[in-house]
């Protein structure tokens, strides 16, 4: 997936490396990111890897936390 500039505001984002960088691209991605893009990111990583991300993060928005973690909890 190409990220966008906007997306990754404080960074390069042809270097973010996917794996390695895993809680920081799902965390932008929940905050700011499109539905073509929430679907990559669930395509890519899985339910299991969103849940423990958004249950641990002390970055994501208080509202999208909230929302993800109703969400995965009913998947």
């Amino acid at each position: 997936m190409k990220f966008r500039q906007t997306l990754f505001w404080d960074t390069n984002p042809v270097k973010i490396d996917t794996k390695e960088n895993a809680q920081y691209v799902i965390e932008r991605i929940l905050d700011f990111g499109n539905d073509k893009e929430v679907k990559w990111l669930w395509n890519f990583y899985g339910k299991e890897l969103l849940k423990k991300v958004v249950e641990k993060s002390r970055c994501l928005m208080p509202q999208t936390k909230n929302l993800w973690l109703l969400i995965l909890k009913n998947k």
